[in-house]
Order: C-alpha cells, then sequence, then structure tokens
C-alpha cells in the first residue's frame, strides 16, 4: 500500500510543480495541478498497463472511504456561512450548470467510445 500511495501523491506533486513552474512563464495559467498529475498518473498507467494490485487494492481503499474526504468542505460551507447567503443564487446556478455540462459530457463520451468499441469489435 505505501509505494502505491507513493506513486499517487508522486504524480500529485508532479503536477503541482509543473504547473507552479508554468505559471511562471504564463502568469495567467488557472489549471489545477492535482488535475496534472491525474494526467501523469494516467500516462504511468499507460506505461505499466494496468495499475498492478497494489495501486488497484489502495485505490479501491480511497473509494470506499470517499465520503471522509468530505468533512473538510463540508466544515468550509459552515464557516462560510454568510458568503453563501450572500452569493447563494450564483453558487447555486453555477452548480446546477456545471453538474449538467459535465453529465453531457460524460454521455458523449461514452456513446463515442461505445461506438468505438462496437466497430472496432465488427472489424
Amino acid at each position: 500500500m505505501v509505494p502505491a500511495l507513493a506513486l499517487l501523491l508522486a504524480c500529485q506533486l508532479a503536477g503541482e510543480v509543473l504547473v507552479t513552474a508554468l505559471r511562471q512563464v504564463f502568469a495567467g495559467l488557472a489549471f489545477p495541478g492535482p488535475v496534472v498529475g491525474m494526467g501523469l498518473l494516467f500516462l504511468v498507467l499507460l506505461a505499466r498497463r494496468g495499475p498492478g494490485r497494489g495501486l488497484e487494492a489502495t485505490g479501491g481503499t480511497l473509494l470506499r472511504n470517499l465520503s471522509l474526504l468530505f468533512v473538510p468542505a463540508a466544515v468550509g460551507i459552515v464557516q462560510q456561512g454568510d458568503v453563501i447567503a450572500s452569493f447563494g443564487l450564483p453558487l447555486i446556478l453555477a452548480l446546477v450548470v456545471s453538474t449538467v455540462l459535465t453529465l453531457l459530457v460524460t454521455v458523449g463520451v461514452f456513446l463515442a467510445v461505445a461506438r468505438w468499441t462496437a466497430r472496432r469489435a465488427s472489424e
């Protein structure tokens, strides 16, 4: 489990470092480092041809306990109640629009991959 966690954290750290370095060159860059780290992890998994047993078990454990990671967000909501009261409607609108867009993109990608795999299977 320790090597798998080290890999996950190393990819996140590498993403943060890469984004921070790019912000020195491109000051207006607003891209989250953990997303870049996830892309780097994806490249590592492609190179290794899969996650391996250790990383798969560690990922499963993290996913089973994912609800614990929302506790800090809930505390933030309680602490920032006045901000939420002031900007509640725009926040709700942004959340709804972003959720709908995410669902539409997810469905589109799923349909594209399903067509691609069906075409590939028929060849």
